[in-house]
């Protein structure tokens, strides 16, 4: 059922956010949070499609889509931050327990909202969103940890390449059997709000802070197997930057997890909209109620 999705802002700290939201505000809450390259942009056909049952809200990182862009000296640009700044605009929206949707960059900031507050968590669906180092396909990785281990001329070329035009349209198209059902729009957005003077050395210093998300892993296995929330993993089997072992690894520490790999690349939505948006009606409407009578 289509659903009216409206496009707002947020003050949060004095830097203006600029989120989706869609669905009635007393429905349970579900947070999509985006990855890199792109913003809340990503998950526009998503929205409507859940909206029926769930109230939802897609915020844009600082940096990163509609939200404000402020310079290296006014806003510290870590993972740390950027969640700082999501949990203060759930704060604004009085959304006290919620499920969240993670991807790429989006599940680093939702394992450290899972730490600060376990029990606000009700369900989690990672869409390549990794939480173990076997997800790490190394070709795509070796150079930006690289250069985050040791930022210098000779290591930030490989970091640069990341934030080109060829790179950005890769990670849509890479891994999809049919890739005309990816609409090029995607990456003309994506790329254009890359190349906004700035932002290049924005994106620069999130790779540099990239490995303590890393080093976060250990807490979040834990909150995993200490919580048992409910997990959904519907992953691209063949995303070649966060691997379908990453997926596979959430049972690990959570056995119930389910593990539902796609036909696709690392923006599967792109391609698989309808399959993605069937596991996760099926999921959340086990999920919520499972711990919502926890």
């Amino acid at each position: 059922m289509s659903q009216t999705v409206h496009h707002r802002t947020a003050t949060i700290d004095g830097l203006e956010v600029f989120y989706r939201e869609a669905g009635d505000s007393n429905a349970p809450a579900l947070v999509l949070l985006h990855g890199f390259p792109t913003s809340s942009h990503m998950f526009r056909n998503l929205i409507p499609a859940l909206s029926d049952h769930y109230r939802i809200i897609a915020p844009d990182h600082i940096g990163f889509g509609q939200s404000t862009m402020p310079g290296l000296d006014e806003f510290p640009y870590t993972f740390e931050a950027i969640t700082e700044i999501t949990a203060g605009l759930l704060a604004h929206l009085g959304v006290d327990r919620f499920a969240m949707y993670v991807h790429d960059y989006g599940a680093p900031v939702g394992w450290r909202l899972a730490l600060q507050d376990p029990q606000r968590i009700t369900a989690i669906i990672t869409q390549s969103g990794n939480a173990y180092t076997e997800g790490f396909v190394m070709s795509f990785w070796d150079g930006l940890f690289a250069y985050a281990k040791a930022p210098s001329p000779e290591t930030e070329g490989p970091a640069r390449a990341a934030l080109t035009a060829k790179a950005t349209r890769w990670q849509y198209v890479n891994g999809v059997p049919d890739p005309t059902l990816v609409s090029p729009d995607n990456w003309v957005h994506d790329q254009a709000l890359l190349d906004r003077p700035g932002n290049d050395e924005i994106q620069l210093k999130l790779f540099r802070d990239y490995p303590t998300n890393v080093d976060l892993y250990p807490a979040v296995q834990k909150y995993f197997r200490d919580s048992q929330v409910p997990l959904l993993a519907v992953w691209g089997r063949n995303d070649e930057i966060f691997g379908p072992d990453g997926a596979r690894a959430f049972q690990r520490d959570l056995p119930d997890a389910e593990i539902r790999l796609i036909d696709s690349g690392h923006f599967a939505l792109e391609s698989h909209l309808e399959s993605i948006t069937h596991h996760i009606r099926d999921f959340l409407g086990r999920g919520f109620r499972t711990r919502v009578a926890a």
